[in-house]
């Protein structure tokens, strides 16, 4: 039976780079992980094994490391986005280019003062602490005309104590789900956002700022939410993000119930008002969806999982 070659795509996988930026005794992190997939003409090295259009995968890697250097890291945005542009632009087999990057934050120890016996503690600026909240990640795809940029993040748990209920809800011959009117809401927070910027005439986005405060709207939707349902909730942070955000058209969502369940505490003699939990980590519901700006099409993958 005759074959054909289907989509295929290649490049390196994960390169880590650190860039330290040095502003006097100051010094900022970037620390990135960097994955380049590369697709166009390819056919020939999978039917004859010819390697004539086939950029190596170490000149991906080296370049990654190279522009580190050339052009700095001002944002996971914008070191994608120089890379895909050139990988395009000056490899004429190379019609598509799509770079996944994981960021990795860090925030400055906080020193001792002036007063502290340790002489110029007060002027260290060059040690930091891994912040262990969330990953940020962005995904940039490039064809030579038009661009594609979904950031978002994951790993960021949140919790309510309070003000959020389930009840109400379908009960079959195989419930046993007590309703609940004072429960706790936790989640762990996987979300992308896709960005209305498609080409060089538009005015980029300010990809820091826009970061930050989508992550504010997010927080402040599941802060200020009385949620009868994660769903709820769901909608709630990703309408908040869409009409605060007027750079974003999508907001897709991945969030598993981090279920907290009240410890019978009755055989020891004891009452449990609301105060002590049994933290599940599974099985657990797993609440998705995707919200959207009126009049814009869905383009964020349903299944996130190697978004």
């Amino acid at each position: 039976m005759p074959t054909i070659l289907g989509q295929n795509q290649y490049g390196k996988a994960e390169n880590r780079v650190v860039k330290i930026t040095r502003d006097g005794a100051t010094h900022h992190i970037k620390d990135l992980n960097v994955s380049v997939a590369l697709s166009g003409d390819m056919e020939e090295v999978h039917y004859s094994g010819s390697n004539a259009n086939v950029l190596p995968t170490d000149t991906t890697k080296n370049t990654v490391f190279a522009f580190a250097k050339e052009y700095g890291i001002e944002s996971a945005e914008q070191f994608g986005i120089h890379l895909a542009r050139h990988f395009v632009t000056s490899q004429e087999p190379i019609h598509r280019a799509r770079i996944r990057i994981e960021e990795y934050a860090w925030e400055r120890i906080e020193t001792s003062d002036a007063n502290s016996k340790f002489i110029g503690a007060d002027e260290v600026k060059h040690s930091f602490v891994r912040k262990g909240q969330e990953t940020r990640l962005t995904q940039i795809t490039y064809d030579g005309e038009k661009w594609e940029v979904i950031s978002g993040l994951k790993d960021l748990v949140v919790m309510n104590s309070t003000n959020s209920e389930f009840w109400g809800y379908v009960k079959d011959k195989y419930t046993t789900l007590q309703e609940a009117y004072d429960r706790i809401l936790a989640t762990q927070v996987a979300a992308r956002w896709r960005f209305n910027w498609t080409d060089d005439e538009q005015k980029a986005p300010h990809w820091e700022k826009s970061y930050e405060q989508v992550k504010k709207h997010m927080l402040q939707a599941f802060a200020e939410t009385y949620s009868l349902s994660l769903q709820q909730t769901l909608y709630q942070m990703g309408a908040r993000i869409i009409n605060h955000r007027g750079e974003i058209d999508e907001v897709r969502f991945s969030l598993p119930n981090k279920h907290h369940f009240l410890v019978d505490l009755e055989p020891f003699g004891l009452k449990n008002d609301n105060e002590v939990y049994f933290a599940a980590d599974r099985p657990y519901g797993l609440i998705e969806a995707t919200v959207l700006r009126d009049g814009c099409e869905a383009r964020i993958p349903v299944d996130m999982t190697n978004l």
